[in-house]
């Protein structure tokens, strides 16, 4: 058994009984207090099972439980405490989400019996993540795929904008990384309703039609409403639903919204997605960034200073030219669209160099032929 269990008691003398009757068991961490524990959950985690005395110092088991589940949400928490009452236990269920709420003393067959329980919730837990997030994974990967071949335009776009928002929000230091991350690369997923050349005309700043910038303008709510469908998928969607919405309140939807109330993800591809379509009308990226900072109210300003912060290390990247596909290599990032010899796209710019990518243009390039050479970005060991 790998899984650890925390005991937390401001009593030294409970703490080492418990100790002595569970080590043999499980392997045990205690902690003095409250403030010791949290400590220790950040410090020492994960834990499958946390288990905490009511009545503490400074701060009760109840207000303690509820910092671990934000800290921890995957941890299972457990009461143990000599003063038990209907309204404490109660209060502990609400705000701690407790597990089990076990009195002092306790019969060790009773604690043993409910930390198996305990570990045996957080097994569960855990293979619960582990499924959706493969379900997940390989749900955008199949619509990733459908979108490279129905609208390699869009597809590149996303890939470019995926690789954006991730360092954006690793800058901002975003707690759900992964739903950003998804979020950008199914940003694109309803430009499906639009003529590829009406998408090219979009990337590439010129004018449309009033017909195609009606339906340009409708593109994230066919992808929001087409991805709340998937179980899980609410919170990606509604990033999506708003990549449009201005940090004033302008833009789409048109609805209340302004400021923070704007989900977050959707404030990073908000920028994002407008720097790379100032960049795909041949803007620097420093002269783009101070173009969107001029724009005040448009942009979190957050936002633009983690773009700032990234562009100064995307700077690092150094352009080179490669005369076959065989000389690609993983980590590479394309500089250039990957065009057919008959002048169709093939991979657009920005997209990262990965294996499935190496073989498809391997194979592209014994027919019907691949436009030399490729323009690839790789990252200059001197500027580091």
């Amino acid at each position: 058994m790998t899984e650890k269990i925390l005991l937390v008691d401001d009593d030294p003398n409970i703490l080492a009984a418990l100790r002595r009757q569970l080590r043999k068991v499980f392997l045990i961490d205690t902690a003095p207090g409250p403030r010791e524990g949290l400590e220790a959950v950040r410090e020492s985690g994960p834990y499958a099972v946390v288990v905490s005395d009511l009545r503490m110092p400074g701060m009760d088991g109840i207000q303690f439980l509820a910092k671990v589940r934000t800290l921890a949400p995957d941890t299972v928490r457990m009461m143990l405490t000599g003063n038990a009452d209907l309204h404490a236990a109660m209060e502990a269920v609400n705000e701690g989400n407790v597990f089990r709420f076990l009195t002092k003393p306790c019969p060790p067959e009773v604690l043993v019996k409910g930390l198996w329980a305990g570990i045996e919730q957080y097994r569960l837990i855990l293979a619960e993540r582990e499924l959706l997030e493969n379900t997940l994974r390989g749900a955008v990967k199949a619509l990733m795929e459908i979108l490279s071949l129905v609208n390699p335009e869009a597809f590149g776009r996303a890939s470019r904008v995926t690789r954006y928002a991730v360092e954006v929000g690793r800058k901002m230091k975003v707690a759900e990384l992964w739903q950003l991350e998804t979020a950008a690369a199914l940003s694109q997923i309803g430009c499906i309703i639009l003529p590829e050349q009406a998408l090219r005309k979009v990337y590439r700043g010129e004018s449309l039609t009033q017909q195609e910038e009606r339906l340009f303008q409708k593109h994230p709510t066919v992808a929001a409403e087409l991805l709340a469908k998937i179980p899980r998928m609410q919170k990606i969607a509604e990033i999506i639903a708003y990549q449009a919405k201005e940090y004033n309140g302008g833009g789409l939807p048109r609805d209340p919204r302004r400021g923070d109330e704007i989900p977050l993800g959707s404030r990073i591809l908000k920028a994002v997605l407008d720097l790379d379509a100032r960049e795909a009308r041949g803007e620097p990226p420093e002269r783009a960034l101070m173009e969107m900072k001029a724009r005040r109210g448009m942009y979190d300003p957050a936002v633009l200073g983690a773009i700032e912060a990234w562009i100064g290390v995307e700077t690092r990247l150094v352009e080179q030219t490669l005369e076959s596909p065989e000389q690609l290599s993983e980590g590479m990032i394309l500089a250039e669209d990957v065009c057919l010899s008959d002048g169709r796209l093939l991979v657009a710019r920005g997209y990262p160099v990965n294996r499935t990518m190496m073989e498809r243009l391997r194979n592209f390039a014994r027919k019907p032929g691949l436009k030399a050479p490729l323009k690839v970005l790789v990252r200059n060991p001197g500027g580091i």
